[in-house]
Order: structure tokens, then C-alpha cells, then sequence
């Protein structure tokens, strides 16, 4: 008799542990030293949120995006802006960092969508960060850089295939309640959709990564 496959959803908080390893110190405490101009606190916050946030960004840029912009690119860019504008940032909750450094990414990705399509109009070309997508590329501030931590992690790859096997709605639903974070009347202000809708649209979609786990 074979051994009982994880339930979806403890095989999703079982990767989200994995991205947010090492979380030892409050994000609250990280982000009080890095206005007092400790710079290793900032740096211990993109180790804390790199797994996560490169996850959201792979799927935020699509299947159109992703060719022309690098994720690598987007994180560097978040994470400077972020640096920059830590002092507009209030703690309000558990979590409200990672939020507020979502909503950072997101303005990012939509920067950087225009100027990619500036550069497909002017026939410019890309000089994008060295990265497993293009070993040429400039040099990052950090070696390691987010997708090649990515794609070092076998359980978030294992993760990821399962969420583009689903359907659209699906993996949209599960990215933003589970790696995104967002309660079900957030998802439902997103998605333009009655709470009770998404909350079907989640129990179903979790039925579904959880049947493609047990294959």
C-alpha cells in the first residue's frame, strides 16, 4: 500500500516555509534597523522574501513578458526602490512588509512592460542581469540571484509545474491567496468577484492541485 500523498494545501505552506526560511528575526525588528542604516538587515529581508516575490513575478510578467523582461531585473529594481523608500513604509501587521513590497514589484513590472515596449517600437535590445535565461548578461549585486535559487529548490519547481498545469482561474486563485497572501475579500476586490464565488473558485482549485499532487 503506497504512501498517502500531502494534502495540497500543506504541500503549498510546506514551499511557502521553504521560501520564507530562515525568518528568525520579525520583519518589524529588520525593517526598524534598516531606517537606523543597517544594511545587512536589508539584505537578511531579500533573503527572507526572494523565493516568494520571484514566484509572483515569474507568473506577474506571463508568458508574453517573460522572454523580454528578466525576473532577476525586476527583483533587483524592487529591491532598490524598496531600499530607497523604506521610510514611507508603515507596519501595520503581520505580513503588511512583504505586501507593501508586492505592491512595489507590481509597479515595477508595469515600468518596466512600457519601457519594453518602447524598445520593441525603437528595435532597442535588452541588456538584461546574468542569469540561467541569459549567461551574458551584466553582472548582479548578488551571485546567487533569485531565479537561480529558484531553480535550485526542487520542491518550488515541483510547485511551479503543478501551478501551470492548472487552469488559468485556478492557478491565478491559488497564487494570490497562498503566495500572495490575500484574504478571500481582497481576492474578491481583485478578481471583480463575490466573496462566496472565490471562495468556491479557491475550495476548487485546491481540489485540483490536490488531485495533481497525488498522480
Amino acid at each position: 500500500m503506497g504512501s498517502r500523498q500531502p494534502d495540497g494545501d500543506l504541500a503549498l505552506r510546506a514551499t511557502l516555509c521553504l521560501m520564507d526560511s530562515g525568518a528568525k528575526t520579525t520583519a518589524f525588528g529588520l525593517v526598524e534597523r534598516v531606517r537606523n542604516g543597517d544594511f545587512d538587515a536589508f539584505q537578511a529581508l531579500f533573503e527572507r522574501y526572494q523565493h516568494r516575490l520571484a514566484v509572483l513575478i515569474h507568473y506577474r510578467l506571463g508568458a508574453k513578458l517573460r522572454p523580454v523582461i528578466d525576473v532577476d531585473d525586476v527583483m533587483q529594481e524592487t529591491f532598490l526602490e524598496a531600499f530607497q523608500d523604506i521610510v514611507k513604509f508603515e507596519y501595520r501587521s503581520p505580513g503588511a512588509f512583504f505586501r507593501w513590497l508586492n505592491a512595489v514589484a507590481i509597479h515595477v513590472v508595469e515600468d518596466a512592460a512600457r519601457h519594453a515596449g518602447r524598445r520593441k517600437r525603437d528595435g532597442g535590445v535588452r541588456v538584461p542581469l546574468r542569469s540561467e535565461s541569459s549567461p551574458g548578461g551584466a553582472d548582479p549585486a548578488d551571485s546567487l540571484t533569485p531565479s537561480r535559487i529558484l531553480f535550485q529548490h526542487e520542491r518550488i519547481q515541483l510547485l511551479m509545474r503543478r501551478l501551470d498545469e492548472l487552469p488559468p482561474q485556478y492557478r491565478e486563485v491559488i497564487i494570490l491567496a497562498k503566495v500572495e497572501g490575500l484574504e478571500t475579500s481582497e481576492i474578491s476586490q481583485r478578481l471583480g468577484k463575490p466573496r462566496e464565488a472565490v471562495a468556491l473558485l479557491l475550495h476548487r482549485a485546491l481540489k485540483s492541485f490536490r488531485a495533481g499532487a497525488a498522480q
